[in-house]
């Protein structure tokens, strides 16, 4: 197996560095002419093109763990900044978007002004504007091997592709911002082009990043001073998701966003899914044969550790997401760190004042019923699941050890269900194999969420607002220490993007694409039997109620959201899937639910409470612009509804 190494080191360094590009040129260099007059100054401008790669693995700035209806926290008026730290983004959840100073927008001043010196360090667009810089002048130094050139030129086309891939992700239509533009009066006026052409000049990138097959590595094999840079790899995913993302429903050119159109009446939403699907097929099989053929695949754990069945199937779904450079990870960004802290619970009473653990990441009632029962189909489908009785309470019993405290009484909610259920959330009475008990032929740490017990909420502390915490984030070997000792965290790269992503958004762009079952569910079979599940179509026709669902076009649809759904949950993918597949407007309106977190007892907690009445209007499918940004630019229409 080839040994791959991605973002750890080097973008601890390079996330330092995320400051006007006149700041990390040497002290003595004024000007972007001197920027590049040598190699040493120029790669500090390629690091500065890459500084704007968005901070994935902080929870703080990764807008799809709060901005959606994955995750909630406690109310405001703890002091949630000293333990989650910023929750800005949390309020597009809570229904405070607005044109006047955008939730999570991006400056476009700067699109139409590249000497801007005020510009929002953060905005993409001022990152498409260095790429552009730098593309511009890395001809310059003369101590910069052709080899190394070729290579840099083929990071920054590919950053340059993945910014553009990003706005087109958050505002639909952009503007394709080939060069740099001087500031006249009519340069400023640069219009919004239509998703097709932004698309195509994404890909353009891309290829032409790829065309030369020495430029960009494989893989990663110089971890010290390489880890987080762009393979050949990475640029094929991201082709891919692009493509993807182009075909979805929020892009057809006959759906509910085709009236957008710039002044002069022309269309913005333009892509006919009829030929965009079968291009995104393509370059997913390309992606996906890629990966393969250099070591990529499904994480299965390869300790030698005696351990049930049960226990090793539920580390290889966390092992997919915690296990440093495991073979699964395409492209990771890190290291992740108090993202792990927001998300471990206190185990024991010894740990009760541990502020280190904060315990306040708290998924959804949602969540908790989207995973499959055992059976691999959803609960309300599994003819021999008691869905109507689900809040009921049970007693567990041995069989149950490896997933719920024996003894313990829980809703039969949290009983029989599929492996990643118990893999990705901590629930009162759920187990855990980690924090230094690793071993499950013995008691392994078990949280307890009633209010006043160990796990749960107590007066003046961080908790759970659902009785839920995300369990899969956590690595085994991340430490709940004694007293105020803090957490010492075992700390890995998030993964932007895994095989099994890819995998699930191959076979949605096969199915869209007119193939057959049997092509289709393959790739969706591959990810379900590495999370110990039989195949589509044997658990359709054996245990749900509906068994001729994988039968069609629309039922294996269905079917291939909920996978990437419960596969993908709590790593980011939830808000930006259910967006371009039009489905967030019914999913958005549910409220947010969970537990009564102040009860004492199971007939208390167990109650289902409404945490917050979410709403989500057409207008949220794409982001709004700044309104004084459409004001200063007359070219510039906002999007629908705001």
């Amino acid at each position: 197996m080839i040994r791959r190494v991605f973002s750890y080191m080097f973008l601890l360094v390079l996330f330092a560095s995320c400051k006007d590009y006149l700041d990390v040129v040497p002290d003595n260099l004024a000007t972007i002419d001197k920027a590049f007059t040598n190699r040493a100054s120029s790669e500090r401008y390629l690091y500065t093109c890459y500084s704007f790669l968005p901070a994935e693995h902080d929870q703080s700035a990764n807008m799809a763990f709060l901005a959606g209806d994955e995750n909630w926290l406690i109310p405001r008026a703890f002091n949630l900044g000293a333990h989650y730290g910023s929750t800005y983004y949390w309020d597009i959840a809570r229904g405070f978007q607005n044109v006047s100073d955008p939730i999570g927008g991006t400056s476009w001043v700067a699109t139409f002004n590249p000497n801007d010196k005020n510009h929002t360090p953060t905005s993409l667009f001022v990152a498409i504007r260095d790429c552009n810089i730098f593309l511009e002048n890395i001809d310059q130094p003369k101590d910069l091997p052709d080899y190394e050139r070729k290579r840099w030129v083929a990071e920054v086309k590919f950053l340059k592709a993945y910014y553009h891939y990003l706005l087109l992700r958050m505002y639909g239509p952009i503007p394709v911002i080939r060069e740099n533009i001087s500031p006249s009066a009519e340069a400023v006026n640069l219009e919004r082009r239509p998703v097709s052409e932004v698309v195509d000049y994404i890909v353009e990138l891309l290829d032409e990043a790829l065309e030369d097959e020495d430029a960009l590595p494989t893989v990663i094999t110089q971890a010290a001073t390489e880890a987080g840079r762009v393979t050949r790899l990475v640029a094929m995913a991201v082709k891919a998701k692009a493509l993807v993302l182009g075909a979805s429903p929020i892009f057809d050119q006959n759906g509910i966003m085709s009236d957008l159109a710039n002044h002069d009446g022309t269309k913005l939403i333009d892509m006919d899914p009829a030929t965009a699907w079968p291009k995104a097929k393509d370059a997913l099989e390309q992606a996906v044969q890629a990966c393969e053929e250099n070591g990529v695949s499904l994480y299965i754990e390869e300790s030698t550790t005696k351990m049930s069945d049960s226990t090793r199937v539920k580390l290889n779904i966390r092992g997919a997401v915690t296990e440093r450079w495991n073979q699964e990870l395409v492209w990771g960004l890190g290291p992740v760190d108090r993202l792990q802290r927001v998300c471990v619970p206190k185990f024991a009473s010894s740990q009760a004042d541990n502020l280190g653990a904060a315990s306040l990441l708290a998924p959804t009632m949602r969540m908790a019923e989207l995973f499959y029962s055992k059976n691999g189909v959803p609960i309300d489908e599994d003819k021999s699941y008691d869905f109507a009785n689900r809040f009921e309470l049970q007693r567990a019993t041995e069989d149950h050890r490896y997933y719920i405290l024996e003894g313990h009484e829980t809703v039969k909610l949290h009983f029989d269900r599929e492996p990643r259920f118990y893999a990705d959330m901590f629930f009162d009475g759920g187990t855990y194999f980690g924090s230094g008990r690793e071993d499950d032929t013995k008691p392994l740490w078990s949280t307890r969420m009633l209010a006043g017990q160990v796990s749960g909420k107590k007066a003046s502390q961080q908790h759970s607002v659902t009785g839920y915490l995300v369990k899969k984030l956590i690595h085994p070997k991340t430490v709940v220490r004694n007293g105020n000792t803090g957490v010492a965290t075992e700390r890995y790269p998030f993964p932007v993007i895994r095989l099994a992503d890819l995998y699930l958004l191959y076979a949605e762009a096969l199915n869209e694409s007119g193939a057959s079952k049997d092509q289709v569910l393959e790739y969706v079979d591959k990810v379900r039997v590495r999370a110990g599940l039989k195949g589509v179509s044997e658990s359709w026709m054996t245990h749900s109620s509906n068994p001729e669902k994988p039968d069609s076009q629309d039922g294996r649809r269905a079917i291939i959201k909920r996978e990437r759904l419960i596969e993908l949950a709590f790593e980011g993918h939830r808000f930006w899937d259910l967006r371009r597949w039009l489905d967030a407007e019914s999913e958005f309106q549910k409220p947010i639910q969970g537990w009564n977190v102040d009860g004492e007892t199971p007939a208390e907690y167990y109650r289902v409470q409404t945490v917050y009445p979410l709403s989500f209007e057409r207008k949220d499918y794409l982001f709004p612009i700044r309104q004084d940004e459409i004001v200063k630019n007359n070219a510039l229409v906002q999007n629908p509804g705001w």
